[in-house]
């Protein structure tokens, strides 16, 4: 089961046991960024596969330069185009030279992947590889899941993970800071008529 975060596992493995099937936890996030952010949900899961005997495979890469590569043209549909398809055809690559009858993911629990296309990168994949996508919607699971998770004291990150994502997150509060720098809305400085007519005002971004 390709594994994104210890809180988004917690559903799906719980759900999964519950129908008398093991699954085995896979660790491969190049588009997490930055390393600090990586590090502590890997390390999280590590700890969270510890405390529920679960076995954890763990396939290291942290991508920031590829990652910035593949998705530069397009970053928009980065999700789609690159994260989707890289991480889960390497686990259905180690899934089918390790004798697994099966794969899925936990990205199929978050109510904010876009689950359609999610689904249609896991159904290509495994047509091309002849290994069974065991597809579950576990959205029906998110808040219990992360409720426990809560519980359990577990690192819950902010944002999906790539530092286009992180973006996206502060987006509202970036143009919340430049409103209050300026004292208008979307950041941009009030003018007078004697400005406006010397021309636009330079930022200092030393004062940001």
């Amino acid at each position: 089961m390709h594994t994104c975060c210890a809180p988004c596992s917690v559903y799906c493995v719980d759900s999964l046991r519950a129908e008398n099937i093991e699954p085995t936890i896979f660790w491969y996030n190049p588009n997490i960024h930055p390393f600090t952010e990586y590090k502590v949900r890997r390390d999280c899961l590590k700890d969270y596969a510890k405390m529920i005997n679960a076995k954890l495979i763990l396939k290291e890469e942290y991508g920031l330069d590829e990652f910035c590569k593949n998705v530069v043209g397009d970053i928009s549909n980065r999700c789609v185009n690159y994260c989707y398809p890289k991480r889960l055809a390497e686990t259905v690559k180690y899934a089918v030279e390790n004798g697994y009858d099966a794969f899925t993911t936990t990205l199929l629990v978050s109510p904010y992947q876009k689950h359609d296309e999610l689904k249609k990168v896991c159904e290509k994949l495994a047509k091309e590889s002849g290994i069974k996508f065991l597809y579950r919607d576990f959205r029906v699971g998110f808040r219990e899941g992360q409720e426990k998770a809560k519980a359990l004291g577990l690192y819950r990150q902010k944002y999906c993970g790539c530092i286009f994502s992180e973006e996206d997150r502060y987006k509202k509060e970036i143009t919340r800071a430049g409103d209050a720098a300026w004292g208008t809305p979307g950041g941009a400085p009030a003018t007078t008529g004697e400005d406006a007519a010397a021309g636009p005002a330079r930022r200092d971004y030393a004062s940001f």
